[in-house]
């Protein structure tokens, strides 16, 4: 597919309302940091790999693979709920490999040591999460509206 034909489905599918922007911020952020799983930062990455972690260069491609699909899925409606899960439980995951690289001085700008590298990582954290509720499939609102109705019944 084009880029022109992409751009007119994401057009088409949300207006740029704060979570539309968030979801296409979050798929590049997660795009260009995949790619650098592979180009560019790859012996970075693959340092930060905590010493008790076995294949440290098979990890940083696995991730790298994850976070590539997770920025694609983010990209595709039907898929950017469950996407945004999956690269929430990633950031997760991956947090031990940051804390490792902050703790044992691997970078030294000021935006890889611990407490700025932990903020970011929430802020991401706290995105991705806010994209996979906005983004949940029609079938589960539909199901939490008739819930929230029947409650103001009740009541």
């Amino acid at each position: 597919m084009t880029a022109a034909v992409w751009a007119a489905r994401l057009r088409s599918s949300s207006p740029l309302s704060w979570p539309g922007a968030a979801r296409l911020g979050l798929a590049a952020m997660f795009a260009f940091t995949g790619a650098s799983h592979f180009i560019g930062m790859r012996a970075e990455m693959v340092s930060m790999v905590p010493p008790g972690l076995a294949h440290p260069e098979a990890l940083v491609s696995l991730t790298g693979i994850l976070e590539l699909a997770g920025a694609a899925g983010l990209l595709w409606r039907r898929t950017t709920s469950g996407a945004a899960v999956g690269l929430a439980v990633l950031l997760c995951a991956m947090y031990p490999a940051n804390l490792h690289a902050a703790l044992s001085g691997l970078t030294e700008t000021w935006s890889s040591q611990l407490i700025p590298r932990t903020i970011i990582q929430l802020i991401f954290l706290a995105v991705t999460a806010a994209v996979a509720v906005d983004h949940r499939p029609a079938s589960l609102r539909a199901r939490e509206s008739i819930l929230t109705k029947t409650a103001a019944e009740e009541n």
